[in-house]
């Protein structure tokens, strides 16, 4: 609809099509503020699903940069004193200083453009769930805010391992084909 083709005076709205003659109609206030309420939902619903059909899509690990990569140390027989011990992926995390030089080689790796800032490096196998810290082969710049969302599997993942509902290598699986598959 174009600007032209609404006029609100004093209390009558009219409208206009291409080649339709004015239509005019007496409104109260409150219809016309209503109205002016309604096009405001549409005119911002519109924006929404427009940016939608904007978005990058999906950054996905690679295959063959990112296999994957587990930490020897952890295994089913290992997990209640390592993964399902409170902080211990603190004791084996890296130094922001090597994922974030890492990040920076990768970003080219992939090809991808934009902000370091924009990207987590985050391990295909979390260390959570028993993924290597530091080998390249188990690290990847997942870009936000994806890298939030898998953020909550991987600690519904650990928690699975933890209560013995699922194997640790089912949830190994489970998270290398998530990020191989949706990022």
């Amino acid at each position: 609809m174009c600007a032209e083709c609404v006029q609100v005076t004093n209390g009558h709205l009219r409208l206009r099509a291409a080649s339709v003659p004015w239509i005019e109609m007496r409104v109260t206030p409150f219809e016309l503020a209503f109205l002016a309420a309604m096009v405001a939902v549409l005119v911002v619903a519109g924006v929404r699903i427009g940016r939608r059909h904007e978005a990058a899509p999906a950054v996905v690990a690679s295959w063959t940069r990112t296999p994957g990569a587990l930490n020897r140390d952890v295994t089913q027989a290992t997990i209640r004193s390592t993964i399902c011990r409170h902080g211990w992926t603190r004791t084996v995390r890296p130094p922001v200083s090597y994922t974030n030089a890492l990040k920076l080689q990768q970003l080219t790796q992939y090809g991808l453009r934009g902000p370091p800032s924009h990207f987590q490096e985050d391990h295909l196998i979390s260390l959570e769930l028993g993924g290597d810290p530091v080998d390249p082969r188990n690290l990847w710049p997942e870009p936000y805010p994806r890298a939030a969302a898998v953020d909550q599997i991987e600690d519904e993942l650990n928690r699975k391992v933890c209560d013995g509902s699922l194997s640790l290598a089912a949830a190994q699986a489970t998270e290398s084909a998530l990020k191989h598959r949706s990022g």
